[in-house]
């Protein structure tokens, strides 16, 4: 006799103007013990999110009134809620709009059930998953300072504001300085073992930390790129 799925105390709002793809989403989920809310339309998700508070959004794209991309942007004014996003579309453009505008991960429809769930379960890790932290600051020439201990990285004298996700990325760039980093083995420090194999986050968000902390980020000097291979931090002390 197997043993029931033991009750999450997590909330996952589910917003998709097709009902039979809530129900269907829904009951997966719930098998996997997490609690569901679903709501047809954008401005209802907003609301939801503000009275529920869940700990992850699936948001669907192509949605009336205010498609998924309009209602992602207002849910970033208010909210660092993880949100994977639903598209019946597979263009790279809309992959990286999504990723842009704040999304944490993307499904492309029609995908099996299991796979939701998989991507569910590798977002909450990773958003949980606290980073390990050097005990001091690490000053890396006069131009730039990173301190993990404090959440802080200094350009210029003025502090950055960065994503959790382009957080996670810098320390372990930082954290290897002077070592290449496999493009697979960054994937799955910082997003997870299943997304080994897509490059293209690690593209948008290595651009994403360039234009931050670089001078010029077309000719980039801290995060430099071993074509084919990876990545690494340049090592401190050294141009």
């Amino acid at each position: 006799m197997t043993e029931p799925r033991r009750k999450q105390d997590k909330t996952i709002l589910v917003v998709d103007d097709e009902p039979r793809i809530i129900e269907a989403v829904a009951m997966n989920l719930e098998l996997e013990g997490y609690q569901v809310s679903g709501t047809s339309n954008g401005y209802e998700a907003l609301k939801k999110l503000t009275e529920e508070l869940p700990e992850l959004v699936i948001l669907d794209v192509m949605m009336p009134e205010m498609d998924g991309f309009e209602t992602l942007k207002k849910i970033r004014e208010v909210s660092t809620v993880p949100v994977i996003m639903l598209t019946v579309k597979g263009e790279e453009i809309d992959k990286v709009k999504g990723l842009d505008l704040g999304a944490d991960d993307y499904v492309t429809k029609p995908f099996s059930p299991k796979e939701l769930v998989s991507r569910v379960k590798a977002v909450l890790r990773r958003v949980e998953m606290p980073s390990p932290v050097p005990k001091s600051e690490i000053h890396v020439d006069d131009n730039l300072s990173i301190d993990f201990s404090r959440y802080k990285v200094i350009v210029k004298g003025k502090e950055v504001h960065l994503r959790p996700t382009e957080y996670r990325l810098l320390y372990h760039l930082v954290s290897n300085a002077g070592r290449v980093l496999t493009h697979e083995t960054l994937l799955r420090k910082v997003w997870g073992y299943e997304y080994r194999d897509e490059d293209h986050y690690l593209w948008l968000y290595i651009t994403y930390l360039r234009q931050k902390i670089e001078e010029d980020p077309k000719h980039p000097k801290y995060i430099l790129g071993e074509r084919g291979i990876g990545y690494r931090f340049k090592e401190f002390g050294k141009e």
